[in-house]
């Protein structure tokens, strides 16, 4: 069994479960030990920020706000993968640069058609 190369995969499987799973039985373990349980109208009240909620919670949002934030991830996650190309870039092969090149250039093929499609108008 020990000789199966699987063996190892199978066990260190097992050991990032256990570490997963330990912590959050323990933390199940503990309250349902220690901590008392008294519900009461001032505990199951619904508070955002320690305040209390005002108004319904069900508030709908222009569907552009999801697009505004999808454009800034894109271009967050640009950033995360431009600064080591920036870092290392004096060595850097062609090949590499022609592949950030690529990279940047259909970035910015997105966002000129989120521009012609009138998505980064605010209004």
């Amino acid at each position: 069994m020990a000789s199966s190369p699987y063996f190892s995969l199978a066990i260190l499987f097992i050991a990032a479960l256990a570490f997963g799973l330990t912590p959050l039985a323990l933390a199940w373990l503990w309250a349902r030990v220690f901590s008392p349980a008294k519900p009461n109208h001032i505990k199951n009240a619904i508070y955002e920020c320690g305040l209390e909620s005002k108004g319904d919670a069900w508030v709908q949002f222009r569907s552009a706000y999801y697009l505004y934030a999808i454009i800034f991830l894109i271009f967050d996650v640009e950033a995360v993968f431009l600064l080591p190309v920036a870092v290392a870039f004096t060595g850097l092969t062609a090949a590499a640069c022609l592949a950030m090149l690529v990279f940047v250039l259909l970035l910015v093929e997105g966002l000129a058609w989120a521009w012609a499609k009138g998505v980064l108008t605010w209004a």
